[in-house]
């Protein structure tokens, strides 16, 4: 009853990216419910319910906090429907969290599971690239030519592209060397989307993981897992029908070709050595420094989501701003709001009062200023808790690299996005914090 438990949860984030993401009110409830039926499941099944570790019950008690805190902002909430909504989605993402360190223990699924979503979603979206005589998906106007289905957003794909290498990468460096087969999928998928905020972290995951695991074998797979990915993109540069949305037929047939090259090539190129690497670990270090710097660099530089001339690749390499506009109006709205922030879900209210520049705003695009803004530090602190906790739980002996890897993707691109506010990005990463929480048990 517990793996059959556990395979459902594993579940709910192909429901919710296959569901437009779960960002729209139908889907998110539902997967909501399903993950709160789970937990009382596995409240009864689970031999240990609850974490023991502190580190467990100072994350769980965090994000319960955080969705408490939420709930109570809708009492001085300007606006009440993006503010259920984001309680809604913290309901999800605790009960997820809560099932999952009770599930997840001796699990060695997790990983495997969440890749082969991500993988199914990047097919999913590139299939009317390569056979557009066969697939036609939903115009997505405000994508224009970037790859956006089937979370819908462009960005958002690019990041659960970005989380999926690394776990590729890392569950190859393992012994599983099939998962590297996968990354000149999700590297053409990373690509389509011209989201260089989610490149950017994908390099730094990568950077993270051979930090981690600095051994031959480590470092094998993230060269592997890069040369693959850039020799796919290489190869839609070269095939304009892949890059339209209305493609080329001829060209996707090329493209499918290419992919299954270098994806056995990749598998075939993987070796398991644990030799150590000598001076390895100082240099990922100083790589990810370097990435850090460059992808807030890059993504505060950012052009508005419409912006002319965005869905060409030169877009990564242009330098236009709009996201710094975001950043200081949610300081702003903190400063005068310090205490309990301005209530869930009303940066777009204050957006609309303090903007510099014409354009419609709902979100901060960082997780962390705007639950300054709009909870204050009360908020910032349960936020702070949650985090703590996994990091606690991620530094202990035995971590697995893979999933500490994925994470840091996915809490620096949370920073500089709105990846919070789509279930189907952010549930992949509660999922892995809860593994490694069940494993730090």
């Amino acid at each position: 009853m517990r793996r059959l438990a556990a395979a459902a949860l594993l579940a709910l984030p192909a429901l919710l990216a296959f569901g437009r993401g779960g960002y729209f009110g139908v889907t998110r409830v539902r997967v909501a419910l399903l993950a709160c039926v789970l937990l009382a499941v596995a409240a009864f099944v689970a031999e240990r319910p609850l974490p023991r570790s502190r580190h467990g019950r100072l994350a769980l008690g965090g994000l319960a906090a955080l969705t408490a805190w939420t709930g109570l902002s809708l009492l001085w909430a300007p606006v009440q429907g993006p503010a259920f909504a984001d309680f809604e989605r913290l309901i999800l993402y605790t009960a997820a969290f809560g099932a999952g360190i009770a599930l997840f223990r001796d699990s060695r699924w997790v990983e495997p599971a969440l890749l082969g979503t991500i993988v199914a979603t990047a097919l999913y979206g590139l299939s009317e690239r390569v056979l557009p005589s066969i697939f036609a998906l939903d115009a997505l106007p405000s994508a224009d030519d970037r790859l956006a289905h089937p979370l819908t957003y462009w960005n958002g794909q690019g990041a659960l592209a970005a989380m999926g290498l690394v776990l590729a990468a890392g569950l190859a460096a393992r012994g599983q060397r099939l998962a590297v087969a996968a990354a000149p999928i999700l590297g053409l998928d990373l690509y389509l989307t011209l989201s260089r905020g989610a490149i950017g972290a994908g390099l730094a995951g990568l950077a993270v993981l051979v930090a981690l695991q600095p051994t031959r074998a480590g470092l094998r797979a993230a060269l592997v897992v890069v040369a693959g990915a850039a020799l796919a993109s290489a190869a839609a540069l070269a095939l304009p029908g892949v890059q339209d949305v209305d493609g080329s037929t001829g060209q996707g047939i090329v493209m499918i070709a290419v992919i299954a090259a270098l994806s056995a090539a990749a598998y075939f190129a993987m070796r398991a050595d644990a030799t150590p690497v000598p001076r390895l670990r100082p240099l990922a270090t100083a790589a990810l420094v370097a990435l850090l710097a460059g992808t807030v660099i890059a993504v505060a530089t950012s052009g508005s989501q419409g912006a002319a001339g965005s869905t060409e690749a030169g877009r990564l390499v242009s330098v236009q701003s709009n996201r710094y506009a975001y950043w200081e109006v949610a300081v702003d709205v903190f400063a005068d709001h310090p205490l309990q922030g301005v209530g869930s879900g009303a940066f777009a209210v204050e957006w609309l009062q303090r903007r510099d520049i014409a354009e419609g705003v709902k979100d901060a695009h960082s997780l962390y200023l705007e639950t300054a803004a709009e909870l204050g530090i009360v908020g910032l602190l349960a936020l702070a808790a949650f985090l703590v906790g996994i990091v606690g739980a991620a530094r202990r002996r035995g971590a697995e690299p893979a999933i500490i890897a994925a994470l840091v993707v996915f809490a620096l691109h949370a920073g500089l996005d709105w990846d919070w506010e789509l279930p189907a990005l952010g549930l992949t990463a509660i999922l892995l914090a809860a593994k490694l929480l069940a494993e730090a048990d």
